[in-house]
């Protein structure tokens, strides 16, 4: 891996079509963003794949779209990039909810998803 920009690249080309998803509200397509064992840690209890993450986006309001900005990347492996994102969530009905968010993408056969995926909310 050529350093900062493939990082950011593989990190944008993942959380791109996880946002499309997102402000769509299309929770199985946000869902096939993750591997089929991530980890998922939103604002609720964490939970373990798919399925769960696809009910947990399949909660979330009508209108709900997030806007994010990488910060820092890391790679730990070849086949895993870490980032570090601010992600701004905006609903119809209530203030902007900002957050930051932790990912680890992998490399599988089929390509780059997320395989663990955690919320912090800094007051």
């Amino acid at each position: 891996m050529d350093g900062n920009t493939d990082r950011e690249a593989i990190l944008s080309d993942v959380l791109d079509r996880w946002k499309a998803a997102v402000d769509a509200h299309e929770p199985q397509q946000v869902a096939a963003q993750f591997t089929e064992d991530a980890i998922f840690q939103g604002l609720h209890p964490y939970s373990v794949g798919r399925p769960d993450i696809a009910a947990y986006y399949d909660s979330q309001p009508l209108g709900l779209t997030a806007a994010y900005r990488i910060l820092e990347t890391r790679a730990p492996a070849d086949d895993l990039v870490l980032g570090y994102l601010a992600v701004d969530f905006s609903f119809t009905d209530r203030p902007t909810l900002s957050v930051y968010l932790g990912v680890l993408v992998k490399r599988t056969g089929a390509g780059w998803y997320i395989t663990h995926y955690q919320v912090s909310r800094l007051d």
